[in-house]
């Protein structure tokens, strides 16, 4: 989204744009729910879970951390990925808010 497009809008709306545009792809959606399902950080396992090549997987991490959705560090030759659970937490107490403010409402 281009700057000009973002005019207007809170940051808290921009910043829930972004996290659940991450979301938007099933590979990302995969990534995340093996990484929930993992006790702990991954390194390696991601690309072997996936039917996808490597690169693909890695432009799918990239994106996801972009988010700040997960989190990399470096372990040797290779990077470690687990959640970022403070994403997460903003993610779900929006939800949350979406939910309460909806069920006060009457709809057909």
């Amino acid at each position: 989204m281009g700057i000009t497009k973002k005019i207007g809008f809170s940051e808290e709306i921009i910043e829930m744009s972004e996290i659940l545009k991450a979301f938007g792809h099933p590979a990302r959606l995969e990534i995340v729910k093996f990484l929930i399902n993992s006790p702990t950080c991954i390194c390696g396992d991601i690309v072997e879970f996936l039917p996808l090549s490597q690169s693909t997987v890695s432009k799918h991490l990239s994106e996801l951390k972009k988010a700040e959705i997960i989190k990399g560090t470096i372990s040797g030759n290779s990077i470690c990925y687990c959640l970022n659970e403070s994403t997460l937490k903003k993610l779900q107490n929006y939800i949350t808010i979406l939910q309460t403010n909806s069920s006060s409402k009457e709809c057909c």
